[in-house]
């Protein structure tokens, strides 16, 4: 039902893992996922993917949601090392602040598994599966662009500053625009991946740059926020690219409003997650590099058709 993805090692040799002896899986372990708010739809199907394939896997499930709050994810981390899981699939908390947790499960016997962002440190975690982000940033990049017509003035709303695919994303899109003369940047501002928050902030945009043509987002979340206030200005002109691959930017797609986003497959990254931490907790090892790359797909209305929760029919 979901098609893998290739996986590109970001680093060319296998790690050394030390979390002790290997063990089999029974009805009884358990594995915990713990990811930001479900309120957004690419966490949840982190959320959905990493529970589905680890009941399919035999495995009782423990899903806690850390809200983006370091404090919360070390309590959970707290949580899960009590009730013994047997490892941890984490979307974490920033890519500093979640050292500390990641290094405690492991002094604990637990081995996580992160999705989705990298934290700044290796050899604590068995495996950092990623989205490609920069080759993704540059692909909406080209088509944001290409819509653009290589001229006129844009904003660009960044994702939460202690999040690592906020920088990247962001460098990945001025590698491509800022070489292209006739485009102007006016306003750059984190909205923090939320959707209130790019509608307030692009609503104050609007009324200090009117003659804005378009708009170059971190996320869907902070694009369907910008579109909303865009809609709301009677700018349904203004051309919105996003990243993610929701299905509210889809449906937006296919509607003539957002013009394209940039799909990382969440679902898939998660059930990698847990089949990695299967074969890790069954022989020892992953086989893989610690650091691993999914790439990304552009989404526009010529595709917009084949996305569905995350994942793009083939």
């Amino acid at each position: 039902m979901f098609p893998s993805r290739k996986l590109l090692a970001a680093i060319p040799a296998a790690l050394v893992l030390s979390f002790g002896v290997a063990s089999t899986a029974s009805a009884k372990d358990l594995i915990a996922i713990i990811t930001p708010s479900h309120d957004n739809p690419f966490f949840k199907a982190e959320a959905v993917g990493a529970e589905a394939r680890a009941k399919a896997l035999g495995y009782d499930t423990l899903v806690l949601v850390h809200d983006d709050d370091a404090n919360k994810q070390n309590q959970l981390f707290d949580t899960a090392i009590a009730r013994k899981a047997k490892a941890i699939i984490l979307d974490n908390a920033g890519s500093e602040a979640s050292v500390s947790a990641v290094k405690k499960a492991k002094d604990a016997g637990i081995p996580s598994f992160l999705i989705d962002r990298e934290i700044n440190t290796t050899g604590i975690a068995v495996s950092q599966i990623v989205s490609n982000n920069y080759q993704g940033a540059q692909l909406g990049a080209e088509e944001f662009v290409k819509l653009m017509k290589e001229k006129g003035k844009y904003v660009e709303l960044v994702g939460r500053e202690a999040d690592i695919n906020a920088g990247v994303r962001s460098k990945g899109y001025h590698d491509v625009i800022d070489k292209y003369k006739g485009l102007e940047m006016v306003a750059r501002q984190s909205a923090n991946w939320s959707q209130p928050e790019a509608f307030k902030i692009m609503e104050s945009i609007l009324q200090a740059n009117p003659d804005i043509k378009g708009v170059i987002s971190g996320n869907d979340t902070m694009a369907m926020g910008a579109w909303a206030a865009l809609v709301a200005a009677k700018r349904t002109d203004v051309i919105v690219v996003g990243f993610d691959g929701s299905n509210d930017v889809r449906d937006s797609i296919k509607k003539g409003g957002i013009k394209a986003t940039v799909l990382q497959p969440a679902y898939r990254q998660a059930e990698v997650a847990v089949e990695q931490a299967d074969k890790f907790l069954k022989t020892g090892s992953t086989g893989l590099p610690e650091k691993q790359l999914m790439d990304c797909v552009l989404i526009n209305s010529k595709n917009a058709g084949k996305l569905e929760t995350f994942t793009l029919a083939k």
